[in-house]
């Protein structure tokens, strides 16, 4: 889904969210400025502005560094403003710390007032966020027991080649037409 130029209601607490023009993009970020300071990214905008290099001054200085009326549910489901699907939360590493709302439906992104300079404090690339996740995955219970899937995999698919480079193996591939 592409930016939306309309206005749009906050999912956690239903104000009206202000549109921050970022020139460098051209995209609107939405920040919710009169309730709870939270921040909307449309489809893939979250991408551009998740490292500690990406320059969002503009975004932080609205949202991050000001205090809020507002202290919405963060429990509570939200709904995607951009495409009415309700939103999923998230955790946003492997380091399960900060949980974030997300739309499998269109992309967009939801972060709670705070959220977006903890998700850019984490890891200074998302090299090393990818990393950090891969090096979680390999030394889980579901990392071992997928290594156990793929060696047997791999025992089987070397049995097999075995079998079919023999001449029975041949034969037997050429008779079922393999």
């Amino acid at each position: 889904m592409a930016d939306t130029y309309k206005i749009i209601d906050c999912p956690a607490c239903g104000k009206p969210m202000k549109k921050v023009f970022l020139p460098e993009t051209g995209i609107n970020i939405d920040i919710c400025l009169d309730g709870c300071g939270g921040i909307f990214f449309d489809n893939n905008e979250f991408k551009k502005y998740d490292e500690q290099h990406e320059n969002l001054e503009d975004v932080i200085k609205e949202a991050e560094n000001n205090t809020f009326p507002i202290q919405p549910d963060e429990d509570a489901v939200r709904v995607c403003p951009a495409c009415g699907a309700n939103m999923v939360k998230n955790s946003t590493s492997d380091k399960n710390e900060i949980t974030i709302d997300e739309c499998y439906s269109c992309g967009a992104k939801f972060l709670d007032h705070g959220e977006l300079t903890k998700i850019r404090a984490e890891y200074a690339t998302e090299k090393e966020r990818a990393d950090a996740a891969v090096r979680a995955l390999l030394y889980s219970p579901e990392g071992a027991e997928l290594a156990r899937l793929n060696n047997s995999s791999e025992r089987v698919q070397r049995k097999l080649d075995r079998r079919n480079a023999s001449l029975l193996g041949k034969l037997f591939n050429r008779l079922m037409g393999i």
